[in-house]
């Protein structure tokens, strides 16, 4: 295969079909999304089966349990794909939405007005409902785009964008409005990263790895997503049994995604009063607790190291250090957090504010937990990634992220003195 070629074929067609796309009616989108839905349902038994073959490839890679468990499809999994299909097909169609409007004393109306970004291209590891929830919010956006999935997910992105192809055809959009690459050659991902002819914006998800390439070699704007490094910090004020459920829920529920915990922070005041329960039910849990001095005291909790500070495990481990007071907590994820998703357990209010005002990452909780750093469980019915960076969009980035705007300004016969 000639990737330069195929490349900027793709690249092509996807121009195209996003112009087309920018006038699509709400109800074509919702239509080719909601057959799409049915189609994925339809034909389960096949993605199964497609991804058996990729289940079978990362072994052989020798892929962690964290992202084999990324990769995994089942059944319930697939229903997962195909709520969320039905969510993105449901919510209101960003596009031509009056962001704001007025007037001006020279008789001028302005409005400032939702727009599609045009064409996007997203980059993924391992995770293949990406392509459905990529194509969908995309789409929904009224955006053409071009999805180049990992290597160990390509069987499974193959039988997914299938369908998604069968939802446009339904719905007599370009099929060209939703491309896959169609090859496991890494040289696809560098052509992507500079066709700036045709790509409007990239959206890498995936490790740190991946990120930082597209990140380095980019010549095309994109919206980055880093590690999701989260903490969660225990005030003095924390209530115990909400602390000790979020806790294991945060960190056990599923290891192997962003927003899962990866480093406790222990109020000293709290510690010395009541201690830290939630350490001993992270080790029956059979949780990894790597502690500072204090915390390593614990029986069976290992002794951190300065590289268990600001990292993602991934994984069944954890890290755990006492710290003093929202300040110390501040302080900590100010130097070792990656800006994606911090959590306070308080029933303090002038705690939980001045850890709001003070943190500087994305997504910010009170006494929940970090797994629902998650745009399906923030309404957007899926999506894309979480952006940490500061440009354009930040958090979740769902259908209304994947826009931009126009200005329509109104005169009658006005001039300018």
């Amino acid at each position: 295969m000639d990737i330069h070629a195929t490349m900027a074929d793709i690249g092509r067609k996807a121009k195209t079909a996003s112009a087309d796309l920018a006038f699509a009616t709400s109800d074509a989108k919702q239509q080719a999304l909601m057959a799409a839905a049915d189609s994925v349902w339809e034909r389960r038994s096949e993605i199964i089966a497609a991804n058996q073959q990729d289940m079978d490839f990362g072994r052989a890679k020798g892929l962690t349990d964290a992202m084999m468990d990324r990769l995994m499809l089942d059944e319930a999994r697939i229903q997962g794909i195909v709520d969320s299909l039905r969510a993105v097909a449901g919510q209101d169609d960003p596009i031509g939405t009056v962001l704001s409007e007025w007037d001006r004393p020279t008789g001028l109306h302005i409005k400032r007005v939702r727009t599609p970004l045009g064409v996007i291209g997203v980059i993924y590891e391992s995770r293949p409902n990406v392509t459905a929830d990529a194509g969908a919010l995309c789409l929904k956006a009224g955006n053409a785009v071009i999805l180049r999935g990992g290597s160990e997910s390509f069987h499974s992105s193959v039988a997914i964008h299938e369908c998604l192809v069968n939802g446009l055809k339904a719905a007599g959009l370009p099929m060209d409005a939703i491309q896959l690459v169609p090859t496991r050659d890494r040289t696809a991902v560098g052509e992507m990263l500079t066709m700036t002819d045709y790509i409007d914006v990239i959206v890498p998800r995936g490790g740190k790895g991946l990120v930082g390439r597209v990140q380095a070699d980019a010549r095309v704007p994109v919206f980055a997503h880093l590690e999701g490094i989260c903490h969660i910090y225990v005030d003095a004020a924390a209530d115990m049994e909400k602390t000790r459920n979020v806790i294991l829920n945060a960190k056990t529920r599923r290891t192997g995604i962003c927003g899962s915990v990866e480093c406790l922070l222990i109020d000293r005041g709290f510690y010395d009063a009541y201690g830290a329960p939630f350490i001993q039910d992270l080790l029956d849990a059979d949780v990894e607790v790597r502690g500072d001095s204090i915390i390593s005291t614990i029986q069976y909790v290992t002794p951190a190291t300065s590289s268990d500070w600001g990292q993602e495990f991934l994984d069944m481990i954890i890290a755990a250090k006492i710290v003093d007071g929202v300040d110390g907590a501040i302080a900590h994820i100010a130097e070792y957090g990656s800006n994606h998703t911090d959590c306070i357990m308080t029933e303090d209010d002038v705690a939980a504010d001045r850890f709001f005002q003070r943190v500087d990452s994305a997504i910010l909780m009170r006494n929940a937990s970090t797994q629902f750093a998650d745009g399906g469980e923030f309404g957007m019915g899926a999506e894309i990634g979480i952006a940490t960076g500061k440009m354009h969009a930040r958090g979740p980035v769902g259908a209304e992220q994947l826009t931009s705007f126009k200005y329509i300004v109104v005169g009658d016969g006005t001039i300018r003195a």
